[in-house]
């Protein structure tokens, strides 16, 4: 048994892994444990307490997938609901779809009983508001909101705002591999706005025969490359788990224009291996790791790497051909 986890997952860990280590699914481990980060509103980037968009609104999204029936449930833009990972995992108990958005969403969290919520929470909206009274002139704040929104959005920069996600990787005692997304996406993001994390083979995925990851950061990137996808997939041809994510790092190299910033990437096998690394991270992300039979989980350090050129890509397969 394994648990991988992000350092926004602090909250969140010690119960996932407690329910693990009691012989629960995994994905329902996963599933509390995350509920956890959701409700907690000093996690500014997942849940109720997260950053809202451009027009004040907080935009929830989810992911779950269950690597042995390779189902999946996600929801993206959700707002006024406090559990995405909770409506996303009904999506794939309960419908033929894999992924509902925006209305959709909401309309369907509130035929389960979601439990509602306002997630926008008084710092997040002053911070807005500080940010809404400098930026705008006073012709754009007298014709709030039906106002053009592109350059708003290329400019709201704010060292203040966070960029992140929750991501949860576990394999059960059955064996079963599962992964787990939560995130209010990115603070002052255009309404509407998907990243990584509801899109199952960008920003996470499972496959219990082989192996899971999840991404963190900008989802821009890993939509590109359909890196978690891809890290299962070099699994799946014989690479290790490092081998693997090293893999992904090098088809990043390859973006060219658009959004290259910020990702780090968490993937384990089959055998309860890991590896996690920060592409263009600062040296000081962090992670949560648990294995079977330990007290608590473990924070470590990932491996910082700094992607600054496209860079030629070895022949695929080369290092770990069959």
């Amino acid at each position: 048994m394994i648990l991988l986890t992000n350092n926004e997952g602090t909250v969140g860990a010690p119960t996932t892994a407690r329910h693990l280590a009691d012989g629960q699914d995994a994905l329902d481990a996963i599933e509390a444990g995350i509920k956890l980060i959701e409700a907690d509103p000093t996690v500014r980037t997942v849940g109720r307490g997260g950053w809202p968009n451009l027009l004040g609104e907080v935009e929830l999204d989810a992911c779950v997938m269950h690597g042995t029936t390779l189902r999946t449930g996600a929801v993206g833009a959700l707002k006024g609901f406090l559990h995405p990972v909770s409506v996303a995992r009904e999506v794939m108990r309960r419908l033929p779809h894999e992924l509902l958005v925006g209305e959709g969403a909401a309309r369907f969290a509130r035929e389960i009983g979601g439990e509602p919520a306002d997630n926008l929470i008084p710092d997040s909206k002053r911070a807005w508001q500080a940010w809404f009274d400098a930026e705008l002139t006073p012709t754009q704040k007298h014709a709030w909101p039906d106002i053009p929104l592109v350059e708003l959005c290329r400019h709201a920069i704010d060292p203040e705002i966070g960029r992140d996600t929750t991501v949860f990787l576990a394999q059960d005692a059955g064996g079963d591999i599962c992964s787990g997304t939560s995130t209010s996406g990115w603070g002052w993001k255009y309404p509407g706005r998907l990243g990584d994390s509801p899109i199952i083979g960008a920003g996470s995925y499972a496959d219990t025969r082989y192996g899971a990851a999840a991404c963190t950061g900008a989802g821009e990137m890993t939509l590109r490359c359909c890196t978690a996808r891809s890290i299962v997939l070099y699994l799946k041809k014989g690479a290790s788990v490092v081998d693997a994510v090293h893999e992904a790092v090098d088809d990043m190299r390859h973006l060219q224009g658009g959004l290259i910033s910020r990702v780090t990437i968490h993937a384990i096998d089959a055998k309860a291996n890991h590896k996690v690394v920060a592409v263009n991270g600062t040296g000081e992300n962090t992670y949560w790791l648990w294995h079977q039979g330990e007290a608590a989980p473990t924070s470590l350090r990932a491996e910082p790497i700094v992607i600054t050129s496209v860079a030629t890509k070895p022949t695929a397969g080369a290092r770990y051909a069959r």
